[in-house]
């Protein structure tokens, strides 16, 4: 995600770094630089170079020249403008004043609308909510289906009714049902098209003024870059928005429609889409993304994940295994899949302040998601119990053997050894608090 703009940004702000005390020109030099990398990232031409006008107001300012470290504060103002450029804070879903909310979800076909759709259900649903999800495109073929079987897949109840009725009947009637059986949340899914045409957009309306909708969210495929920007625009003239869902982000290593989208539509972004798995939206945080975009890394996030995840009950008894130093291969192997569970490895290192760049190194890259995992795995399981709960009786006899019943090497099975005593003495450091407190609750603590 924001990969090549992301490197772009920080060579950049490296270069500005080793200047010491700067110029006007410099930092005009450096701001072109932006300039440029935003333009290339597919960020809308406008925004671009609004953004670098107000940034440069600011940087030339004597906040940044008075200060000891003006290349640290010029990134701070970077920072802050691009959280204003995404759109300051976290915009909610809104609450209807009785249930149920009605969220009407509309979007090009592609753009992973009836996917969102489950996952949006999936994340209310966690919030200890009720929603129902109405399967209202009855144009693209095993649509209703794909809903049931999502619905199904996330736990989340569905009405539908095939493809005889109108879509306008079947959002209505969704509704009716929803008020009639407690619900908190309709979630309706309307049919998309290839291309925005006017029978789509009519239809839409007729939808909106039959149900009356809190939200009108539009799903838009963030990997469309400025096409995404246009699609927004003419879905926002014809049916008022009332947020935008981004989906695959995860896949878009430049970010335009990210940076853009908000800018030009005024319209707030509310979740984002990762990944193809059926897993909750997350919500739109723009100062996180802010973060990230300039290799902060976004340690909140990576927090909340954790806590979503990790058992507290397992996670006390790691702990007290970390302080009686009884941490043995077993607990390694198991918390390595917890992590698994958080994202691609690649996305949670990301997440970590200064570790960001690591994600980007094909090398390391290869070792977090290629072969380097299932081969530890595999090394741990040859492994008879006594020797994952003392790795230290592992003699060089012993390595040859799991080597030779793991399908691995020896030097493979020294690498996993080395790096678990580098995770026992890190989970131990971490017990005794020599780590920040928020690194420290996902380690069991």
């Amino acid at each position: 995600m924001f990969e090549s703009l992301t490197d772009r940004l920080n060579g950049i702000f490296q270069k500005l770094g080793r200047r010491g005390r700067l110029s006007e020109a410099d930092v005009d030099a450096a701001l072109r630089e932006v300039r440029l990398a935003l333009l290339e990232a597919d960020v809308n031409f406008k925004v671009a170079r609004d953004f670098v006008a107000r940034v440069r107001e600011r940087a030339v300012g004597q906040e940044v020249v008075a200060s000891v470290t003006p290349a640290q504060q010029v990134v701070k103002v970077v920072h802050d403008n691009l959280v204003t450029l995404l759109g300051g804070a976290r915009v909610r879903l809104a609450t209807a004043p009785s249930p149920p909310t009605v969220v009407l979800l509309v979007g090009l076909q592609g753009s992973g609308k009836t996917t969102t759709a489950a996952k949006l259900a999936l994340a209310i649903h966690r919030e200890e909510a009720r929603p129902l999800l109405v399967a209202a495109d009855t144009y693209r073929p095993a649509a209703v289906h794909q809903l049931v079987t999502l619905a199904q897949q996330v736990g989340v109840e569905i009405h539908a009714e095939g493809a005889k009725p109108s879509p306008l009947d079947i959002a209505a009637n969704g509704v009716g049902e929803a008020r009639r059986r407690g619900h908190t949340h309709v979630i309706v899914d309307t049919a998309g098209r290839q291309q925005l045409d006017a029978d789509m957009m009519d239809e839409v309306e007729q939808i909106r003024n039959r149900v009356a909708p809190h939200e009108t969210l539009l799903v838009v495929d963030a990997m469309t870059g400025q096409q995404a920007v246009a699609v927004a625009e003419a879905f926002h003239a014809r049916a008022p928005l009332t947020g935008l869902i981004l989906t695959k982000l995860d896949g878009d290593a430049r970010g335009g429609a990210a940076l853009s989208i908000r800018a030009v539509t005024g319209v707030p972004v509310k979740y984002v889409g990762l990944g193809e798995k059926i897993e909750p939206l997350e919500a739109f945080h723009p100062d996180r993304l802010a973060s990230r975009i300039l290799g902060m890394g976004d340690v909140v996030t990576l927090v909340e994940r954790a806590q979503e995840l990790v058992d507290e009950a397992r996670a006390r008894a790691l702990h007290e295994k970390i302080r009686k130093a009884t941490f043995g291969l077993d607990d390694f192997l198991e918390q390595l899949h917890q992590v698994q569970k958080m994202g691609p490895l690649s996305q949670v290192l990301g997440m970590i302040p200064g570790l960001g760049g690591m994600s980007n190194d094909p090398k390391v890259r290869e070792a977090l998601e290629g072969k380097a995992l299932r081969h530890f795995e595999a090394i741990i399981l040859s492994m008879t119990r006594g020797e994952r709960a003392n790795p230290a009786s592992i003699d060089g006899r012993r390595r040859r053997r799991i080597a030779l019943g793991s399908g691995t090497s020896v030097q493979e099975v020294n690498q996993l050894l080395k790096q678990f005593r580098q995770v026992q003495q890190l989970m131990q450091a971490a017990s005794k608090g020599r780590i920040p407190a928020g690194l420290r609750g996902m380690m069991g603590r």
